[in-house]
């Protein structure tokens, strides 16, 4: 092992990156346990939220086409920033110091491979669009196949990603090129990392730009010559709109951050970087808390759909409380004789409930 400044530290705490680094980052207790309660409220909801849309696509059949496999993918990669967001918070503050090496490139990595998830279906999805919108359809004719394909290369490229500081990109052999907000991550990295996601921004920027001007062409030369039959070639602008919210939304909650790390990377010491830090992680949380609330208002059939599924999961808990309370032994003085099936409007109704 090499001496001095280039010697490896992987049996070393956290604590010692951070010292390190000449960072003091310290939490209040009281604001660490507000901090706690509040994120715990938005990762329930964002759990809860996003497993109902994956939910609402596998057992809606209008939504078995590929714009909302890959949207329940989104929302896959929410439920996950979910549970990165609860571990981060019950493994900061004063805690953070005491992680392992590998207990802290857990705790990012979760973080780096939901955002990558994210990143990469929004643009899967900016090109699902595209393709569907030249051909003026409401949906691509890829197949279920290469959905399946797309979804695996997805998960595949963000794992990667989300271990790539883990399996050798970190500066825990070369503590002088440490980031302050990540303290074992190499600057080159974090300039790498928050670089490329910047730049497939713009891209994504650029597809939706030219979908809406050729939509926009495209509508202004069919208006005149159709009549009732337009509204149904608005259903894939609908579409698209759904898309272009929540890829502002994904813009505005996490440029800054980026911008931050990409300052950092540069080694920018004017930089008020660690100050902002808290902040800029409270913005990518609500950023996860957006997406399901976004896909309902801008899709009523999503809405409905969830609607019906929180009814039957009701219906169910009911049934269950009745049935408990049926299977415990009567009393003597209880009448037995009252009790009666359920009438086939019963059974109807739940049966339209479940094809909902």
């Amino acid at each position: 092992m090499a001496q001095g400044n280039y010697s490896c530290h992987y049996d070393e705490p956290m604590g010692f990156f951070y010292n390190n680094t000449g960072i003091e980052d310290k939490w209040d207790k009281a604001q660490l346990i507000l901090a706690q309660v509040v994120g715990s409220l938005f990762c329930c909801f964002i759990l809860l939220s996003n497993s109902m849309v994956i939910a609402a696509v596998i057992t809606n059949k209008r939504f078995h086409y590929p714009f909302y496999y890959l949207l329940s993918n989104l929302a896959a990669s929410d439920f996950l920033a979910g549970i990165a967001y609860v571990y981060l918070m019950f493994n900061t503050g004063e805690v953070s110091r005491t992680l392992t090496v590998n207990k802290y490139f857990l705790r990012q990595g979760m973080l780096d491979v939901s955002l990558s998830a994210s990143l990469a279906n929004l643009l899967v999805i900016a090109l699902e669009r595209y393709i569907s919108v030249m051909n003026w359809k409401v949906h691509s004719n890829l197949t279920k196949r290469r959905v399946t394909l797309l979804i695996v290369l997805v998960w595949a490229i963000s794992i990667f990603m989300g271990a790539v500081p883990s399996l050798g990109w970190n500066c825990i052999c070369n503590l002088s090129d440490c980031s302050r907000l990540a303290p074992i991550f190499s600057r080159s990295y974090l300039t790498f990392w928050s670089g490329s996601n910047l730049l497939v921004f713009l891209v994504m920027v650029a597809i939706y730009m030219r979908i809406y001007t050729y939509v926009k062409k495209k509508t202004s030369v069919l208006t005149p010559h159709t009549s009732g039959s337009i509204n149904r070639k608005r259903t894939p602008i609908k579409l698209i709109k759904t898309v272009m919210v929540v890829l502002g939304a994904f813009v505005f909650c996490w440029t800054p951050g980026l911008v931050v790390l990409l300052l950092d990377g540069l080694n920018c010491k004017s930089c008020q970087v660690i100050k902002s830090k808290r902040w800029l992680l409270l913005l990518a949380v609500l950023n996860s808390v957006m997406n399901p609330c976004i896909y309902s208002y801008k899709d009523e059939e999503m809405w409905t759909t969830i609607k019906n599924l929180l009814r039957c999961i009701g219906n169910g808990t009911r049934r269950q409380r009745s049935s408990r309370a049926n299977s415990r032994p009567l009393s003597s003085g209880q009448d037995t004789t009252n009790s009666q099936p359920p009438s086939e409007e019963m059974k109807n109704d739940d049966q339209s409930i479940l094809k909902a």
